[in-house]
């Protein structure tokens, strides 16, 4: 992290995303960031509350003294079994209270974006394709029209820029297709989980331009694109080669502050 920020930073790339996991926690790791960065925005995408509840990730930002001015925090249900929408507005609501930064929540389901749009700030989307996130925000955004400003709606896409991370991306792809709530959503929308990322890889000129394109697809639909890095074997030079590949260069480097 301390290596590879500013180089997202430099290259001119708006928020580094990072995500929260039992061997990873995503509040330490965006402190190391914000050492070493200035303007990179920094967010968490996303914290389950069943396994972090919302003072104990108040009481981490605070600990670690995270730039708040340059945090968004997000936030999802996790396993909470019962009654997962009223804990997740529960904790929107702790969070604003207890920290006061921009709070989006992770959604598969339309009740849950429901929710997000209409009590967060914003809602993060997860393995759809362009056509099926379109779909989603605007939805959000007709969920949120009573509010101030209209919910903000990011999407993750899973990447790869390096052809010996195809294998990677087909297990990763797999893995979520076994998760019997991400496995219905594929069914509804008639689409396999790999069909919801993107190759980059390919180094003929028409894969190119047809990844390039459906990178287009995804950054016309919603209001940010999260290219979640897909890499054969998760070293610094295989995320040095994945921020420094032009066909990101050319669409995600636009956004410098």
């Amino acid at each position: 992290m301390r290596e590879l920020a500013p180089r997202l930073e430099a290259a001119g790339f708006h928020t580094l995303w990072v995500n929260d996991t039992p061997a990873g926690d995503a509040l330490a790791s965006i402190a190391v960031a914000a050492e070493v960065t200035a303007t990179l925005q920094l967010a968490t995408g996303v914290i389950p509350i069943d396994r972090r509840p919302p003072l104990e990730i108040a009481a981490s930002i605070d600990r670690l003294g995270l730039p708040l001015d340059r945090l968004t925090i997000g936030i999802g249900s996790g396993r909470v079994a019962k009654g997962a929408l009223a804990v997740v507005g529960e904790a929107v609501a702790v969070l604003r209270d207890e920290i006061g930064v921009p709070v989006v929540v992770g959604a598969l389901g339309p009740k849950m974006r429901e929710l997000a749009a209409r009590e967060a700030d914003g809602v993060v989307l997860n393995w759809l394709t362009p056509d099926a996130a379109a779909e989603a925000a605007a939805d959000a955004q007709a969920a949120s029209l009573a509010r101030p400003r209209p919910a903000h709606v990011v999407q993750y896409v899973r990447t790869i820029v390096d052809p010996a991370a195809r294998e990677a991306l087909v297990a990763e792809a797999r893995r979520y297709e076994a998760v019997p709530a991400y496995a219905a959503n594929f069914e509804r929308l008639g689409v396999t989980a790999l069909e919801t990322t993107l190759d980059a890889s390919a180094v003929t000129g028409a894969s190119e331009s047809d990844a390039g394109s459906l990178l287009d697809e995804y950054l016309g639909a919603v209001d940010e694109v999260v290219i979640r890095a897909i890499t054969a074997e998760q070293t610094i030079d295989d995320y040095a080669q994945f921020i420094d590949h032009p066909l990101l260069a050319d669409r995600l480097q636009l956004d410098i502050p």
